[in-house]
């Protein structure tokens, strides 16, 4: 499960990053709102924690486009503003749950259990591109009917390419998001594994689904590379 976190209180936002990392979710960290909102809107999450006060663009107006453009993911506001009216006011424009400053880290990771159970209840939990099939809940693959066995990091790198299906990946995003690190011009652990891939579900199959665009990264559809 990846989850987004938009906060701009330093040693906050890394105490709960580090938190979640510890219960095994895939963290992105972004403190300020205008990169909040791209990376709301342009990735996808399993969940979003807000907060209100940011600078250059406020949670509220992200929970409003957010929910307007993507209306099942579940977004949590973790925010110092108690009071009843901000808490309708929310509510009202989409969030699913509000937790208040200072709280119990138990607490939020409680709150963010409940809405990731939720959120798969409400989304498909099937990713399909062609004949090839991913299930997220069994974490099973499948190619022209046929079972593909995937390690979990093979697995983790098939699943955030379908889910960005016909957007090209860089290298730099793909470690990021599947090896949650920062890119090293001298890896080739993305080749490698691409590599892997292939030979999996594209290798016996057509058509090919795993494309690479020169000097940029990889893409997954059924057509040709962009």
């Amino acid at each position: 499960m990846r989850i987004l976190l938009v906060e701009d209180e330093f040693k906050m936002a890394s105490f709960i990053k580090k938190g979640l990392e510890a219960e095994r979710y895939a963290v992105d960290l972004v403190s300020d709102g205008p990169s909040g909102m791209e990376r709301a809107l342009w990735q996808d999450y399993d969940l979003l924690i807000l907060d209100l006060m940011l600078p250059g663009l406020s949670g509220s107006d992200i929970l409003k486009t957010v929910r307007d453009q993507k209306p099942t993911i579940p977004i949590l506001i973790l925010t110092a503003r108690d009071g009843l009216p901000d808490k309708i006011k929310h509510f009202e424009r989409g969030c699913d749950d509000y937790l208040t400053k200072p709280f119990a880290f138990a607490e939020l990771v409680m709150r963010v259990k409940a809405l990731l159970r939720r959120g798969a209840v409400r989304r498909s939990n099937d990713l399909q591109v062609a004949d090839l099939v991913l299930d997220r809940n069994s974490r099973r693959v499948l190619r022209a009917g046929k079972p593909i066995d995937m390690t979990a990091k093979e697995f983790a790198l098939l699943e955030y390419l379908m889910l960005n299906a016909g957007q090209v990946c860089s290298r730099a995003i793909l470690i990021e998001h599947v090896w949650d690190q920062s890119f090293d011009t001298f890896t080739n652990i993305v080749d490698v594994y691409i590599r892997y891939l292939r030979n999996k579900i594209d290798r016996h199959f057509e058509p090919k689904l795993i494309h690479t665009v020169r000097g940029v990264g990889y893409v997954l559809n059924s057509g040709e590379a962009p």
